[in-house]
Formats: structure tokens, C-alpha cells, sequence
């Protein structure tokens, strides 16, 4: 599988000539999304810089609700979750986390997942290897609940995204905030990743990807 991130929290999943694109977004958050073309689209939840299902090509099939998918061999869960901290006077919102399970890989994106998952919700996911995960705060998880989900699930790969850079106008954290919690030290981002079930890591491993725009 190769991924590839546009920036906020729109990866590129592709597995041979099958591709995924997850919350693409439109141009009011500062970032140029390039040309893509997908089979399938997911939307964690109606927002500008999410939901931009519209741009990309090929006639994809586009999911935005919980539920279980099947398109061309390749099996989607749709896990209702919630957008904001919780707080009195918060709105509550509805996000939809999405599990890939894609090829021998399974990959989860949270969306702008803001909480700490429930128990009842890491026992409906299956083992997860590959986990994109906001760690920027606004709305979404910051460093330290991302830190908390990340040990909930265990993956074998975290990708970071939905955090601070000099395209985005959101006001977000900056990633190193999210690479301190984690006892990372900064590195340069790898152009994309490569990853097989053979080649994940034995122990957690951060890996950050480089921002690709049109």
C-alpha cells in the first residue's frame, strides 16, 4: 500500500489501482488540493475541510455515515463518534470514524475524533496497524488524547495529520507539540510511505508524511 497526504486530514490510500481518498477539503482552509481521482471517497463529517467530495474524479463511491461497505473486494466500518471536547455549551457533532480494512492491511482514520475512544468502541475495531490521527486540537484530538488513542489501539504505524502548517489557516497546534508527548524527536517528512504487512514495524512507529499540494 502506498499513502500520500494533501494536508489537514485527506490521505491518498492505494493498493495497486484501487485508491481511497479521505476528507478531501475545499480551498477556504488555506491548503490547494491537487487533481484526484478516486474509487471510493470518505467524509467524517460535513465540514469545508472534509467534505469537498465533489473534487475528485472518477465517479467514486462516496460514504459519510456509520454502517459496513463493501466496494470492489475491499470492507469499510463507518464508527459513530463525536466532534467536540464535551464541554458545557459545546455543540455536539457527529464525526464518523472509518476502518479500511484494505489488502492484508487495516487502516483507520479518526476524522476529527475530539474524545478519547470508548471501550465499546476500540472492542467493535479490528486490530489496527496503520492509524491517522488529528493531534493539532481545533475541534479535534490534541496531543495528549491523541497520545491516550494511540494507546488504546496499538497500531503498528501512526501518521499524524489535522495540525498546524504555513498553508493552513485553522487555528491548530504545531506537530512537534504532538512529537514531544510522544517521545519523538522531529524529523524530516518522508514524500509518501510505502508499507507492506511484512514490513510494519514490531513497536509503534510515528511516521510523518510530507504535505502534497496542487
Amino acid at each position: 500500500m502506498d499513502i500520500d497526504w494533501f494536508g489537514q486530514s485527506c490521505f491518498r490510500l492505494r493498493e495497486g489501482n484501487f485508491i481511497i481518498i479521505t476528507d478531501p477539503y475545499d480551498k477556504s482552509i488555506g491548503y490547494n488540493l491537487p487533481r484526484l481521482r478516486a474509487d471510493i471517497v470518505t467524509i467524517s463529517h460535513d465540514a469545508p475541510g472534509h467534505a469537498n467530495a465533489a473534487a475528485i474524479k472518477g465517479d467514486p463511491k462516496v460514504l459519510m455515515r456509520p454502517g459496513e461497505y463493501e466496494v470492489k473486494g475491499v470492507f469499510l466500518t463507518g464508527i459513530q463518534t463525536w466532534r467536540g471536547a464535551g464541554v458545557a455549551g459545546e455543540a455536539k457533532e457527529e464525526n464518523t470514524v472509518f476502518v479500511f480494512e484494505f489488502g492484508e492491511l487495516t487502516v483507520c482514520h479518526l476524522g476529527d475524533l475530539a474524545r478519547v475512544m470508548t471501550q465499546a468502541q476500540v472492542e467493535s475495531m479490528p486490530s489496527v496497524d496503520i492509524l491517522l490521527v488529528p493531534v493539532g486540537g481545533g475541534g479535534a484530538l490534541d496531543a495528549d488524547k491523541a497520545a491516550e488513542v494511540i494507546s488504546q489501539l496499538e497500531p503498528s504505524i501512526v501518521i499524524p495529520m489535522h495540525y498546524r502548517t504555513d498553508a493552513v489557516t485553522l487555528k491548530l497546534d504545531p506537530l512537534s507539540k504532538f512529537l514531544k508527548e510522544m517521545g519523538v524527536t522531529e524529523q524530516a517528512p518522508q514524500e509518501s510511505l510505502r508499507v507492506t504487512k511484512s514490513t510494519l514495524p514490531q513497536e509503534t512507529q510515528v511516521v510523518v508524511l510530507e504535505c502534497k499540494q496542487g
